[in-house]
């Protein structure tokens, strides 16, 4: 099991990251646009500097739904792998089966 603070860390991290992505999306969109002036593109660095660190998405990490391990992370079922073989020797999850011999 993580440390609760690391989990509630992440959660925090998404709430910012939802906040900020549209505002992000379109100062990105004025940085990068060729056609704009430099004065513009510049101004619009700088406000997308001054927004919140952790409002990035590259800063996300994922995280197990069940037991907050941030390693081995299986996209599809959002568990680890220690979890996944857990709840598949218990016959969780459909059409899973342990092998054994």
């Amino acid at each position: 099991m993580a440390k609760k603070a690391m989990i509630e860390r992440e959660k925090k991290r998404e709430k910012l990251v939802a906040k900020y992505a549209a505002k992000r999306a379109a100062l990105k969109e004025i940085a990068n646009d060729e056609s704009k002036s430099m004065e513009e593109r510049f101004t619009a660095r700088l406000k997308l500097a001054k927004l919140p660190r952790n409002s990035s998405a590259t800063r996300l990490h994922n995280r197990c739904q069940l037991t907050g391990r941030p390693h081995a992370y299986y996209r599809k079922l959002k568990v680890s792998r220690i979890a996944l073989r857990e709840l598949g020797s218990a016959g969780q999850i459909p059409g899973m089966v342990k092998s054994s011999w």
